[in-house]
């Protein structure tokens, strides 16, 4: 029988389903896929980078409110000295996709979005490591 995982354990593992899931949405809107659209993608990617963060708060014991909004996140790791390097500005890019990209068309190109892909990428080795450390 399993054991328990921890909540931490748990929104990891759920943000690298959110990242895989981008990832093979991704490669089929690229195929030509025309029911897909960007607002799927970056929400995914949203909730990966989001989750990220929470397990690394879930695991250092850091209250954290039940929000969508990343650059918060990013400030209560800061506040609380857990160093994440991440590229704030590109990653806050994503806030808007949480809530408003699940009902609306957003109707904007995301340029950089291979740069986001390799960013929560960056993030799940980085989340990694710091919660190997405690």
């Amino acid at each position: 029988m399993a054991g328990f995982l921890n909540q931490y354990e748990i929104l990891f593992n759920k943000a690298k389903a959110d990242l895989s899931a981008a990832n093979v949405l991704y490669t089929r809107l690229l195929e030509g896929n025309s029911e897909l659209d960007l607002e799927v993608i970056c929400f995914h990617l949203q909730q990966s980078a989001e989750k990220r963060m929470k397990a690394v708060l879930s695991k250092n014991k850091i209250y954290y409110p039940k929000i969508h909004d990343l650059e918060t996140l990013i400030n209560l790791l800061s506040e609380n000295c857990i160093a994440f390097e991440t590229d704030r500005e590109l990653l806050i890019e994503l806030n808007d996709y949480a809530v408003e990209g699940r009902y609306s068309i957003m109707h904007e190109e995301l340029d950089n979005i291979n740069d986001i892909f390799i960013l929560l990428s960056d993030m799940t080795n980085e989340a990694e490591k710091i919660i190997a450390e405690k």
